[in-house]
């Protein structure tokens, strides 16, 4: 009982207390906050900068973006054409005729040349793909001037014998001989010509052709002559120290940095054509063909730096087509 007593005075005394309060705190208006559409994070963005971006303003600025990443993207393509094939190069005249040397050039199809060999006579040789007179190399290591100097006295040793006393002799029996002593010659000059030609050569052979001619055409045995050396520096110019003589070279010249280059390019167009075909999946040759690339691009550097603006540099790349992804960046083969 005096516990229940107590709590209904405590109840009455805090009712009377509020009741005492409210005539007070009747002025006091709390004010009610507003809904905002705006998230936490753009309120700290836009405390942090000042200002608050609209929708629009993002929209521009996305655009700006997207217009500036696509820029970045054609220029990258563009500089890479202007670099160049890394693996090939620019296509050349000379370039054309070292390939021209590792495949035949194009002839009839199959079927009409058998229709020719077998209609023609035995007397006429039948049509051949390689005329060994018209190329300027030749299989085995021979010349041109050699092959016809040969093919000449081979027809003077095999020309029948005229009869000395004329008039027992037959022009008629003559002429026949002499008829078929042409047509001889001319199927065996047409056999020796697709023998020594190189479009029935072997590669290595094809090769080894090729690799002559690249000394022949970059060999400083040769160029010497014709094109002027780099200007010397200053510090060269003023040096104190008496200018050597060169050694006089011994036989032509296969291990300058240019022959070098010209006969690592050559393989590199093999391989490369190897490698392009029907063997993706060649890992012998991919790795042969990076280890020429990546020896070219060390060999390209060390002449680009001993011998940038003379001529013996831009002849070499002239007639190569080699361009700065040669030997500049990275040679990755895909």
């Amino acid at each position: 009982m005096v516990v229940m007593a107590n709590r209904a005075a405590s109840q009455c005394l805090f009712q009377s207390l509020c009741d005492n309060l409210k005539p007070s705190l009747s002025h006091l208006s709390l004010q009610r906050r507003a809904f905002s559409h705006v998230p936490s994070r753009l309120k700290a963005r836009e405390r942090r900068c000042g200002h608050y971006e609209d929708s629009y303003a993002q929209h521009h600025s996305r655009q700006r973006k997207a217009a500036n990443v696509a820029r970045q993207a054609e220029l990258k393509e563009q500089r890479a054409a202007a670099l160049g094939d890394p693996i090939r190069g620019v296509t050349t005249p000379f370039i054309v005729s070292l390939d021209s040397n590792l495949s035949p050039p194009a002839t009839a199809s199959i079927e009409e040349v058998s229709h020719t060999t077998t209609s023609s006579s035995h007397a006429e040789p039948p049509p051949s793909p390689a005329h060994a007179t018209d190329e300027a190399h030749l299989n085995y290591f021979l010349t041109k001037p050699e092959l016809i100097n040969s093919l000449d006295y081979s027809r003077s040793l095999s020309e029948p014998i005229v009869a000395v006393n004329r008039e027992r002799a037959d022009p008629t029996m003559e002429a026949e001989e002499a008829n078929t002593h042409a047509a001889g010659h001319r199927v065996a000059t047409e056999a020796i010509s697709r023998i020594v030609s190189l479009a029935n050569a072997s590669s290595k052979e094809r090769t080894r052709a090729n690799v002559q001619r690249i000394i022949d055409t970059f060999g400083r045995h040769n160029t010497d002559g014709h094109l002027r050396p780099k200007a010397p520096s200053l510090q060269s110019s003023y040096s104190t120290i008496a200018e050597q003589k060169a050694t006089p070279r011994a036989g032509p010249d296969t291990g300058s940095s240019e022959v070098q280059i010209g006969i690592l390019t050559a393989k590199i167009r093999i391989l490369a054509d190897r490698y392009e075909g029907a063997n993706r999946n060649d890992k012998v040759n991919k790795r042969n063909l990076r280890l020429l690339l990546h020896r070219r691009q060390k060999l390209l550097k060390y002449m680009h730096k001993k011998e940038r603006g003379s001529e013996k540099w831009t002849n070499m790349i002239e007639k190569l087509g080699l361009t700065e992804a040669t030997w500049k960046g990275q040679i990755a083969v895909e």
